[in-house]
């Protein structure tokens, strides 16, 4: 099967730029003054404690919150409406119902219904495209017939993401992926993950371990609902911009 990665028009650039974003929940400001520069070809960790609005900002970016202030443009297009199937959000592990009754192979056909036309028929390109997403997540064979209450927590995590690869979407934005992974699954999630970025797309995921983020991730976001420090993770994770990010907690 031809590799097929995702191929900028002339003049067009996949970035990501976010201004002055805000976001509130009722009387509760969550994010303040968030300013980010994303671009394809790169995986991102947003990096913070508990609550400091890492999965809003995902969500802000699928479209999926409504934000108080600033502005978030994708590809020169700052209205959410027009990004379609571009943006994939995986939300948290807990958040998703493993037993419904559905196989990995019906998860990713899922990620092709935006793109059916107005006969809502599979057509051969369709067809290509889950095949091609179960291959690039290692899910075809006989795991693409298991039902996804039978899967591995890696393999769960691969069956939504080749969801996304299937939908085409440039941008990934995953909630805490690597979380409840043993560290097999987790390398084996790292290099599929790379695999993403290196096919051109970017790859947004909210972490917790600090450790691990240099192996995982190319830049870093560290933050606390404000931006205390964004850039290459070696040069980023440093002690300061750490103890900024985590103060009043008793660890990091």
């Amino acid at each position: 099967m031809n590799k097929c990665t995702h191929s900028h028009t002339h003049g067009q650039t996949h970035e990501l730029i976010i201004k002055n974003l805000e976001v509130a929940y009722r009387h509760n400001m969550v994010l303040e003054d968030i300013n980010l520069h994303a671009y394809c070809g790169t995986s991102l960790a947003l990096v913070g404690p508990n609550g400091a609005g890492k999965s809003t900002l995902l969500k802000a970016i699928a479209g999926l919150v409504k934000q108080r202030k600033g502005h978030i443009t994708w590809s020169g297009e700052d209205n959410v409406q027009t990004r379609g199937g571009e943006f994939a959000y995986l939300p948290q592990h807990e958040e998703v119902n493993w037993d419904f009754p559905i196989t990995v192979r019906g998860v990713v056909e899922m990620g092709r219904y935006s793109q059916l036309g107005p006969w809502k028929r599979f057509t051969k390109k369709d067809e290509l495209a889950v095949e091609r997403a179960l291959a690039l997540m290692e899910m075809d064979g006989e795991l693409s017939n298991r039902q996804i209450s039978e899967l591995s927590g890696g393999q769960k995590q691969r069956a939504f993401i080749a969801r996304a690869v299937a939908q085409e979407a440039h941008v990934l934005l995953l909630d805490e992926p690597f979380t409840g992974l043993d560290r097999d699954h987790t390398a084996n999630l790292t290099r599929l993950l790379r695999k993403l970025a290196k096919e051109n797309r970017l790859v947004i995921a909210s972490h917790h371990d600090v450790n691990t983020l240099a192996d995982i991730f190319d830049r870093v976001l560290l933050l606390n609902r404000r931006v205390v420090a964004c850039g290459e993770c070696q040069t980023t994770l440093s002690e300061d911009n750490l103890n900024l990010t985590f103060k009043n907690m008793a660890n990091v």
